[in-house]
């Protein structure tokens, strides 16, 4: 059997000793960093990082193409979990997904 590498990171809302990241919304304003605003002056998240709901925990995916296109805002990422004691797991590794609806 083999396996294949995901294309994606998830930041669970969950540290390390199993407590809910606070505050509640984390996860929208975390991926609210890297969104834009149109003409229509609304909001889109990026297409490499967005906001979703796991097994009702909050997350934020992360593709790991950022890496190679954006590397200091994938490094932010990253260290955000690491300094907030978040979880981190592949996108493999995660069950079903709801995308949050901003």
């Amino acid at each position: 059997m083999s396996s294949t590498p995901t294309s994606e990171i998830i930041i669970r809302g969950v540290t390390s000793s199993g407590r809910t990241f606070r505050p509640s919304d984390w996860s929208d304003r975390l991926s609210g960093v890297l969104s834009t605003f149109g003409a229509d002056h609304r909001m889109s998240y990026s297409p490499y990082v967005r906001p979703v709901t796991i097994d009702g925990v909050r997350c934020v995916v992360v593709d790991k193409k950022l890496q190679e296109i954006e590397p200091t805002a994938y490094n932010f990422l990253l260290s955000f979990a690491r300094d907030n004691d978040l979880q981190v797991t592949d996108g493999g590794e995660s069950s079903e997904a709801s995308t949050q609806q901003g």
